[in-house]
């Protein structure tokens, strides 16, 4: 069995575009028929160059493969080019097929990937979801009204979800970290207080920023938020200052959180290493796949720190982070949209399950889901955007910051 054919679908989801402007995902399929589907999270690159470099790494490392030499596949796609370290846009081509690779391997054995990887440690997982508008209440004022956050999280507890995650700490730039403005503080233990009062302690308040602050400024933000008990602070300063992050653990007691940003086993040891983290984010789609991401679990163990695989992206992402997180024993929790994400799911074919707060593992073989081409196919990316991008504008110190969280708000 080797790997012989590769198309790739770039979709947009429709208005409000839950998960990013657009997705890419990958469809390998071997000499003997079998195929399979990954994704990959990376958005360096506009869609168009992205294609390129995924179709670049696959002819040059993977094309006439057996689909079972991961190590190999990733070494070459690692080292090739006289490089040997994390590249996001080129591990994240790779991740889209490594993962394509695993649901090509379940499916030739007939069985789920997470049968694999060492079985299925946990029967069902732990998931949170973003506070999102209900459909139809979209709007830009959602994402820095506290009342309208807290009725979120209340509807969202009482779906079934123990967690949910807010981003209400100002904006995130091209201008690396920055001291937030009193206004930031101000909005955001405004936002923890009333989430707090209106679901009390059945929920974990999961406490999101994108590399915003520079390290006293993390440190400022943490200590204010740390009346309302949350279970994380994610990401307080830019991803590629690994070192600052035990900075800010010394001085702020919420657990830090990041990855989402990171790629393969090096950058996560580094940070592992140095303290400060102990739950690790990693997105599977830019990570290096599944079998990197299974690295980075066996390494969190030595250093006591847990899972929490990221995704704001589509739904074989979440497949592949489904069949992680049911094969680790240090599992936190994994990130959903919604309770599956309306447009995630029809491209799945509702093949994976949500229930009560929990994800259910699929036993079918593969990822075990079922994609929709054509579907997938009507709905294609015409955008000139990346997936998700920063602000240029620096923070506003006098009128406050205006910003919206998940996607535009007009229908782009």
């Amino acid at each position: 069995m080797k790997l012989k054919d590769l198309e790739i679908f770039v979709v947009a989801p429709p208005y409000p575009g839950w998960g990013g402007r657009y997705w890419i995902f990958t469809k390998l399929t071997t000499d003997n028929g079998i195929t399979g589907y990954g994704e990959c999270y990376a958005s360096t690159v506009g869609p168009k160059a992205m294609k390129a470099v995924i179709e670049d790494v696959f002819e040059r490392h993977m094309q006439g493969q057996s689909p079972e030499n991961i190590e190999w596949m990733f070494r070459r796609a690692y080292s090739s080019g006289f490089t040997q370290r994390p590249d996001p846009t080129v591990m994240g081509a790779f991740s889209g097929l490594e993962i394509a690779c695993w649901d090509i391997l379940g499916k030739a054995r007939n069985r789920p990937v997470w049968a694999l990887l060492g079985g299925k440690m946990n029967d069902r997982i732990r998931s949170y979801t973003y506070l999102y508008p209900e459909p139809g209440q979209e709007s830009a004022e959602f994402w820095v009204d506290p009342d309208a956050a807290a009725s979120a999280a209340l509807r969202f507890a009482d779906l079934g979800f123990t967690a949910v995650k807010f981003d209400p700490a100002g904006p995130y730039t091209i201008r690396g970290g920055h001291e937030p403005a009193m206004s930031d503080i101000t909005r955001s233990v405004a936002f923890c207080k009333a989430i707090r009062e209106a679901v009390g302690d059945r929920v974990d308040l999961l406490f999101g920023t994108h590399g915003q602050f520079t390290t006293p400024g993390a440190i400022r933000m943490g200590m204010a938020l740390e009346p309302y008990n949350p279970l994380w602070y994610e990401e307080p300063i830019p991803p590629d200052n690994l070192l600052e992050f035990a900075e800010v653990a010394k001085s702020v007691r919420v657990p830090l959180a990041t990855g989402e940003r990171l790629t393969t086993k090096y950058e996560f040891g580094a940070l592992l290493r140095h303290g400060g983290v102990k739950i690790l984010q990693p997105a599977l789609g830019r990570v290096g796949g599944i079998w990197e991401a299974k690295k980075i679990a066996a390494i969190a163990e030595i250093y006591n720190a847990e899972m929490a695989p990221h995704l704001y992206a589509g739904p074989v992402e979440w497949a592949a982070n489904v069949h992680l997180a049911a094969s680790i024993p240090n599992l936190l929790i994994a990130e959903t949209i919604e309770t599956g994400g309306a447009f995630h799911l029809q491209l799945i074919k509702n093949t994976i399950k949500w229930e009560g707060g929990y994800i259910l593992p699929p036993d079918a073989p593969g990822l075990g889901i079922d994609f929709d081409e054509d579907l997938a196919r009507a709905h294609p990316f015409t955008g000139t955007g990346l997936h998700l991008q920063m602000q240029e504008a620096p923070c506003d110190y006098s009128n406050g910051n205006r910003f919206e969280g998940g996607a535009p708000s007009k229908r782009d």
